[in-house]
This record gives structure tokens, sequence and C-alpha cells, in this order.
């Protein structure tokens, strides 16, 4: 399947024709502190995001209080702790949303979140969010995805943990269903993710596919996979934000700090800038250093009606003289007038 490419969040465009667009996560890390919250926006806009994303649910609307095994985390990141009691800590207040989102226009920066029911849908509509992300383990959702596209607002899907078919059923779902557009975020959903298991070369294979925008929602440590995913193709980077790692909480351990997240964002746009596009002239910036590249000169005085030879012209820096390709063709040939040693050799001074 392939349709459009063209794409934007709040007028906004998105793809490979603009600087790449920056969404910093809040996620879990306001620790349940409604001031740490709006201080995250605060230092997400200052760090050079183009969005705040946050993520609206209950406890009691992703999953329910339960003891059993099903509902028990056994490794990764959360081992040993219930679902129900994660969430409950991680979740991001409801009565909080309006400040938020009021925050993050002060801020002049974009703010939307990953919802989880047709409750939370109900809230972001009226909050009026620009756009919605689906997160990874909601891809097979497609409910919830209908949902989000009928209000005809540009949807964020990530694919962790989906296959190709899943992929496809999602953006199906959601171009159907009326959505203002969709991007693809690849996505390990590793908690954090090792780099081998980055496999940022799906990124080109996802927009080839698809023919939307495409992105990377990283879990890996540090800035490097963001910077690698610009470089091939990448138009959007989601990566979590906090203030401290060693503040904790659920998701401390694969966040960026502010300074970091800050070189990351730097380091994003300057990849982009960097791509370019494919040239074989000389760029603006090589013009002075044109003028020191090899040519021929006079390196040792020469007598009208003398002939050229190795030993009295060479080629050398700088590059006012004849291209050094024409040393053969000029050996053994006349000089029309004398020549000081230091002079840039041109057609001028050569008989025939």
């Amino acid at each position: 399947m392939k349709i459009g490419s063209a794409y934007e969040i709040a007028g906004r465009p998105i793809g490979p024709d603009h600087p790449p667009y920056i969404i910093a996560e809040v996620s879990a890390n306001h620790l349940g502190n409604l001031d740490r919250a709006l201080e995250l926006v605060d230092i997400a806009a200052a760090c050079g995001c183009d969005a705040v994303k946050i993520q609206t649910y209950r406890a009691d609307t992703i999953t329910i209080d339960h003891d059993g095994p099903d509902f028990t985390l056994t490794e990764g990141l959360w081992r040993g702790r219930r679902l129900y009691e994660l969430y409950q800590e991680a979740h991001t207040p409801w009565e909080w949303h309006e400040a938020l989102f009021k925050r993050a226009r002060e801020n002049g920066v974009t703010i939307f979140s990953s919802p989880f029911d047709a409750t939370a849908v109900e809230l972001l509509e009226r909050l009026e969010t620009p756009a919605y992300k689906i997160a990874s383990f909601e891809i097979v959702d497609i409910p919830l995805i209908e949902l989000c596209a009928s209000t005809k607002k540009p949807l964020i899907i990530s694919t962790g943990m989906a296959n190709l078919g899943e992929i496809e059923e999602a953006v199906n779902a959601a171009i159907r269903a009326g959505a203002a557009g969709v991007a693809l975020l690849h996505c390990t959903s590793g908690y954090p993710t090792p780099f081998k298991d980055a496999d940022l070369r799906t990124i080109p294979s996802l927009a080839d596919a698809f023919g939307v925008p495409v992105g990377l929602s990283d879990h890996t440590d540090g800035l490097s996979s963001p910077v690698v995913a610009i470089a091939l193709g990448a138009s959007i980077i989601e990566k979590h934000i906090t203030r401290l790692r060693s503040d904790g909480g659920p998701d401390a351990a694969f966040s960026l700090e502010p300074t970091e997240f800050t070189e990351m964002a730097k380091a994003c746009n300057n990849a982009w800038s960097a791509l370019g596009r494919v040239r074989y002239s000389r760029a603006i910036s090589e013009d002075a250093n044109a003028k020191i590249r090899r040519s021929l000169y006079v390196v040792a005085d020469i007598k009208k009606g003398d002939r050229i030879s190795n030993e009295n012209v060479r080629s050398i820096r700088p590059g006012f003289g004849l291209p050094p390709k024409h040393l053969p063709t000029i050996i053994g040939k006349t000089v029309r007038h004398d020549l000081k040693r230091g002079t840039a050799l041109a057609w001028s001074d050569i008989e025939n």
C-alpha cells in the first residue's frame, strides 16, 4: 500500500524535505508531581523540541487490579511489578492535562498525547489536541486507532513488536477512518533497548513500504541512534526526557537529561542539514580554498627562449597557474619572456 507523504502537525510540515520533528516524551518522569510535570514541559521547550508528548490513561482503563500471574511482570526493567501498581504510579492524572497543555502553548511548543481508551480521546478532544500518538503496545487495537483517526487529526503510530502485516492493518485502519495523515515510528519496545536490537535499517524500509513520513521512537542509550536514524531518512525523533536520571522513576533509565536532550536535538538538526543534496559543483564554503589547489608555477628563473623542464616548472600550491594536467604537454616548450621564480604559469607565457 502506498499513500501520499504530505503531513503536518499544528501547521508544521514534517517529512524528508523539512528539519526533523523532535518530540520530548514526558511519560512517567513527572514522578506523580504536577509541578515537576510542568517543569519538564519548560525544560523540553528550552531543549529545542518541537513537541511535548504525554500519555493519557488511568490504571483502571489500561488494565485491572489483579494479583494473578498474567498481571505481574516477570522480566525486564519492571520485573516483579504488578501492571496495575506500575500504571498507577506512571499515569498522568487527567486533572493535570489542561495545565500541561496550557504550559506547552505558553512555551510555544506543540503538545499531544497517547490515548489508551475512548475516554482519553474524549478528554484530548476537549483540549483540542492537534494530533494523536498510538503507542507500540496499542498498534493492535484497531478500534482505538479508528476512533483517533475519526477525529480527522494526524496520527503517529509506533511499530514496536509489530510485524509488517500488523503495521499495514493499522495504517489502513487510520486512513480508512479519516486520519489527516499517518506517520510511522520505527521502535524497539525494549526498556532500555540494546543497540544490537535497534535495527535502524528498518526506517528506509518503512518509508518504501508505506510512502509516509517515518521516524524513530528511541529507547537506546544516548543520542547515537537518533542521529543515525536521521541519516537513514527519519523525519521524526521521539525520546524520553527527565530532569535527572538519578531522580528515579519507571522511565528514568532510558531518558535523557536536559543537556543531553539539547545535544541530541542539535545533532539531529545538524545531521539533517549535512545530508543536503546531491552536488558535484563547488560549495560556497570551498571558494576560498580553491585558491590553494595545485597549479603550475615557475620554481627557478627562466630566460626568454629557454625551454620548460621539470626543474624550472612544477605542480605546487597555490592554484593561480595552469592546471597540473598540462605539465606533460608543456615540457620542452619555450617561453616568450623572462619568468621569475614564483610566477604562476599562463598560456600567454608559452610559445605555440
